[in-house]
């Protein structure tokens, strides 16, 4: 009987990904979704965690969408983002309270790619006058680049003092997959760097992302991010609930479909045997690169 209910299982979850290829679906079962009902049990002092693909502007309308339809709801949206270093947030404030223009700003934190205006709107969308935060979530990328050069045992004191307060590694799953995605490390040791280098992005920002919610329960944090770092619950989502376990987690993953077959998109969105449910909801949707 169990082994057929995990028949049933399996043909459910194949055929709901086989009839459709666009919108928003579920993770746990696949089931079609609309943005309004996966955000309706958001709560205030919630994080919700959008994985995208960088540089696609079709994931960059739907990030948006995403923080229009949370204020439609009546929550107060800050905006947490991948792409600016946590040791720059003094520029980022006197940047949004208009103390630097874009120009200034951009050269004061050495800003040199993707292009700025595919972040312009969610850097800009949290609206001051109701205390919302533009929020620099990562860590200086001096730091995470020694590390996965010479190690965290090279690091001198000035620097460890940059480390997110505990600092831990990522679970072994996620390690596992990390090392996965990268076939042509010339030895384990470099690896392990690497991986190093990785857990302290993500420890930061978990570190960042959990502190400002404490501060500020009545907001809903959302934070943009490389799908990499939600997918399966690994990375970020793991780290933030290791740091504040009683914090209500939402994840999207964004999906591009350009190119994809559908049984190509079956396999992006069907839970993995190893790893299990990629997201709380996966939004599947063509998303071409913009033109040179």
């Amino acid at each position: 009987m169990k082994s057929l209910n995990l028949f049933l299982v399996a043909a459910l979850v194949s055929a709901c990904a086989h009839a459709q290829t666009t919108g928003i679906l579920r993770g746990n079962d696949l089931q079609s979704t609309t943005l309004s009902e996966s955000l309706s049990k958001v709560t205030p002092g919630s994080i919700v965690l959008v994985g995208e693909n960088h540089g696609l502007p079709e994931h960059q309308r739907q990030q948006v969408e995403i923080m229009r339809q949370l204020r439609h709801s009546g929550h107060v949206v800050a905006v947490g983002l991948e792409f600016f270093t946590y040791t720059d947030q003094s520029h980022v404030d006197a940047y949004r309270t208009g103390g630097l223009n874009e120009a200034d700003f951009l050269n004061a934190i050495q800003w040199k790619s993707p292009s700025y205006e595919f972040y312009r709107d969610q850097a800009q969308f949290p609206n001051l006058q109701e205390g919302a935060k533009t929020l620099a979530l990562n860590a200086p990328r001096e730091l995470t680049g020694k590390v996965a050069k010479t190690g965290l045992n090279s690091l001198s004191p000035e620097e460890q003092a940059l480390l997110p307060p505990q600092f831990a590694l990522g679970r072994d799953s996620y390690k596992k997959r990390f090392l996965e995605q990268m076939p042509h490390l010339p030895n384990p040791e470099a690896g392990e760097r690497y991986f190093a280098a990785q857990s302290i992005w993500d420890d930061t920002m978990a570190w960042r992302a959990t502190d400002y919610i404490a501060a500020h329960p009545n907001q809903v944090l959302v934070i943009v991010v490389g799908e990499f770092h939600t997918r399966f619950g690994g990375g970020l989502p793991d780290r933030i609930l290791a740091r504040s376990p009683g914090t209500p987690v939402i994840t999207f993953s964004q999906i591009n479909t350009t190119d994809l077959s559908e049984s190509e998109i079956q396999d992006e969105v069907n839970p993995h045997t190893d790893y299990g449910v990629r997201a709380n909801y996966l939004w599947l949707a063509p998303a071409k690169s913009p033109a040179p």
